[in-house]
């Protein structure tokens, strides 16, 4: 079971999100507090999403899963509801909104308050954990990152689509799940020409100060898995490759917590909750 929660950030915009509290621990104390962050086009809902937040909740962490102020996306799972949010999202937003969750579990907010924190991104979401760790990593102390099929740099549009969202305030980018037409503001591009270095996420992997884990299918089909190579090698980090495995790690979507678990979701999260244990008793 999850407890759904509403957060605004400095927006003023809403960070919707599920808490999964662990309670068949052995002393009821979760061992540490995962923030999970989906990818673009994704949402809090999405295939594996809840289903790894739930597993990870039986091994015995503590999980906010959310979705960022600009995906465009409520409890509406069906649509795109905010295609007006949707058109504002950069990069920094997504950042900000990480932060965000880490100091509302540091403040007492949202349950967590004294454990171990730490980010798990999937794909553009694995970039936005990164960089937010490698941005601010002094203010978030994290115990971890972790990446799953993670996208190692920030714009994978060609040189003709930049030209053109900046001549023209925005490109479309059709939803093939919602048959919807989604804008996406120039904001998007211009601030990263603005600060190449934020943007650089191999850069920002490498300005990590906290042990990093490094999740990447074999046989992903949108992120190629020499990019899990390149984020391994950037934040010195292991990587864990899932043979056969695909960008949503071989599960269908909508997930459901019933549904029986692919060989590489399961590879992922044993792997995932061995690199927490042996990270939390480090600390």
């Amino acid at each position: 079971m999850s407890t759904p929660f509403t957060l605004q950030n400095k927006h003023n915009l809403d960070l919707l999100g599920d808490t999964h509290v662990p309670t068949n621990t052995d002393t009821s104390t979760p061992k540490a507090c995962v923030i999970l962050l989906h990818g673009f086009k994704g949402y809090k809902d999405y295939g594996f999403i809840p289903i790894l937040a739930h597993d990870l909740c039986e091994a015995g962490m503590l999980v906010h899963r959310f979705n960022s102020s600009t995906s465009g996306m409520t409890n509406e799972i069906d649509t795109f509801a905010r295609t007006d949010l949707f058109a504002l999202d950069t990069w920094t937003r997504q950042v900000d909104d990480i932060v965000r969750m880490v100091n509302a579990v540091r403040d007492g907010e949202l349950a967590g308050e004294g454990l171990p924190i730490y980010l798990i991104g999937h794909s553009r979401g694995g970039a936005a954990v990164l960089l937010a760790g490698g941005r601010h990593s002094d203010e978030l102390d994290l115990a971890g990152v972790i990446t799953i099929n993670a996208i190692d740099q920030c714009s994978r549009i060609s040189t003709m689509t930049h030209s053109q969202m900046l001549e023209q305030g925005y490109i479309i980018s059709p939803s093939a799940r919602t048959k919807q037409d989604l804008r996406i503001n120039s904001t998007w591009l211009s601030e990263q020409l603005e600060d190449p270095d934020a943007h650089d996420v191999l850069l920002q992997a490498s300005r990590l100060q906290c042990p990093a884990c490094i999740v990447h299918s074999e046989n992903d089909d949108a992120v190629d898995h020499r990019a899990g190579v390149a984020i391994a090698k950037a934040s010195k980090s292991e990587l864990i490759t899932l043979n056969g495995g695909n960008h949503v790690l071989n599960m269908p979507n909508p997930g459901k917590i019933e549904d029986d678990r692919s060989e590489q979701l399961l590879k992922a999260t044993t792997q995932i909750t061995r690199f927490i244990g042996d990270t939390v008793h480090a600390l």
